[in-house]
């Protein structure tokens, strides 16, 4: 009886000394270091569309989208998506209206400016993720509107994928757009 009892402590305190072995490799594995050279090269695709839009230059923000690009406008449009044709015409317009086009990234702070772009996530835990599959971006636009002259600004945050060949495939826009009407409406 005592070698059988002795048995099951044996056998039990094995099978819990592997499954906390196997919890540990777990953890590993969940906290292993993200690729960050593939969100570096996002990243870059992103700085570089927002570069060309203050440089007003319509053709290099074009070559940067997917032809099959998805596009969630900032204003409510019953939550439809539009395509690459809808995203440039957008632009375009902002071209013709303003200048002196300028983006300043990062979230601002009381004392400080945080960083511009995120990606991954750690909560949810039960979808908690270490890729850069969809980047979270956000910052602050400013321009001149050129028939006004008036000087206008609007915190912007945006959430963009980029595919394997470095091309926008998917972004979605939140900004007060009705800020903008407001600011160049506004008396002096």
């Amino acid at each position: 009886m005592k070698t059988k009892i002795f048995g099951l402590l044996i056998l039990a305190a094995l099978t819990l000394f592997a499954c906390k072995e196997k919890e540990t490799e777990m953890v590993a594995e969940e906290t292993a270091a993200p690729d960050s050279s593939e969100y570096d090269k996002k990243v870059a695709v992103i700085r570089a569309f927002f570069q060309a839009h203050c440089d007003e230059d319509i053709d290099a923000q074009s070559a940067m989208l997917a032809d099959d690009m998805k596009w969630s406008p900032p204003n409510y449009n019953g939550n439809q998506w539009l395509g690459k044709e809808d995203l440039v015409a957008a632009l375009k317009n902002y071209h013709d209206n303003f200048d002196n086009i300028k983006y300043a990234e990062g979230i601002v702070m009381p004392d400080s400016t945080a960083n511009g772009f995120w990606s991954g996530s750690v909560f949810p835990v039960q979808s908690a993720n270490a890729s850069a599959g969809i980047l979270r971006v956000y910052g602050t636009w400013t321009a001149t509107h050129t028939e006004s002259g008036k000087e206008i600004g609007v915190k912007f945050f945006n959430l963009s994928s980029v595919n394997d060949e470095g091309k926008i495939v998917q972004s979605s826009d939140y900004f007060d757009v009705n800020g903008l009407a407001v600011q160049i409406a506004a008396e002096e």
